[in-house]
C-alpha cells in the first residue's frame, strides 16, 4: 500500500502527532519509530485503544482519541497513477492481492479516503498476519492468499529487501520506483496495461 498505491509520510505523522501534545516531530519520531511502537502496531499486538493508551502514557498527558487517529493516519497521498493499472489487471482477470505493512487505522484511512484497496480481491495486512516484512510469517500468509503458484504470482515493493524475501519463495518480484517502470516490468511479462 505505502509507496506504491498511496504515498505517505512518517515525518508528517509524527509532526502531527507531536503538535496534539506539544511534542517534537523528533520526540515523536523516537517514542513511535525509534522505541518499536509503531511497528507493534503494524504487527497487530496493539489495538488501536492500546496504541492511545500507550501513546498518552508515554507523553505523560490526555490526548483525544479521534484526534491522534486522524493525525497519525492524515499522512498519505493517492498515486492516481497507479489506478488504470489495476483496473486494467482486474478487467484482464487478474487477481489482485494486498500485501502490506500497516496498522489498522491507516488501513481504515485509506479506505476510507480513497477508491484505490476496493480494487483488490483479498488483503495480507502486517496487523492481520501478525507479522511484518520481511518476516516470513507474513510471506507465507500471502502465499495462502494468492490462489496460484508462487512462480505464478508478481509482487511489486518500493523496498528491495521484500522483495528479495519473496523472490526467495519463488515469487516473481520487483522493486517499485514509478508506474511507467511497474508497466515495462509487467510488458516484459506479456502483461499488457
Amino acid at each position: 500500500m505505502g509507496n506504491v498505491l498511496a504515498f505517505f509520510s512518517h515525518d508528517k505523522m509524527c509532526e502531527q502527532m507531536g503538535l496534539l501534545c506539544g511534542q517534537t516531530q523528533t520526540e515523536i519520531r523516537s517514542l513511535l519509530i525509534d522505541s518499536g511502537m509503531q511497528w507493534e502496531y503494524e504487527r497487530g499486538k496493539l489495538t488501536p485503544a492500546e496504541f492511545h493508551q500507550r501513546f498518552e502514557q508515554a507523553v505523560g498527558q490526555s490526548v483525544d482519541f479521534e484526534a491522534l487517529l486522524v493525525a497519525g493516519s492524515d499522512i498519505f497521498e493517492l498515486n492516481t497513477s497507479i489506478l488504470p493499472v489495476l483496473d486494467s489487471l482486474k478487467a484482464g482477470g487478474y487477481r489482485l492481492v494486498l500485501l502490506s505493512n500497516t496498522c489498522i487505522s491507516h488501513f481504515e484511512f485509506v479506505w476510507n479516503q480513497y477508491d484505490v484497496l476496493q480494487r483488490f480481491d483479498d488483503y495480507v495486512t502486517s496487523y492481520a498476519a501478525g507479522a511484518i516484512k520481511p518476516e516470513p510469517g507474513i510471506f507465507e500468509c500471502a502465499l495462502k492468499k494468492i490462489q496460484c503458484a508462487p512462480e505464478e504470482a508478481f509482487y511489486t515493493d518500493d523496498i528491495p529487501d521484500y522483495i528479495r524475501e519473496a523472490k526467495k519463495l519463488g515469487i516473481q518480484g520487483e522493486v517499485f520506483t514509478d508506474t511507467e517502470t511497474l508497466m515495462g516490468q509487467l510488458a516484459r511479462r506479456g502483461i499488457q496495461v
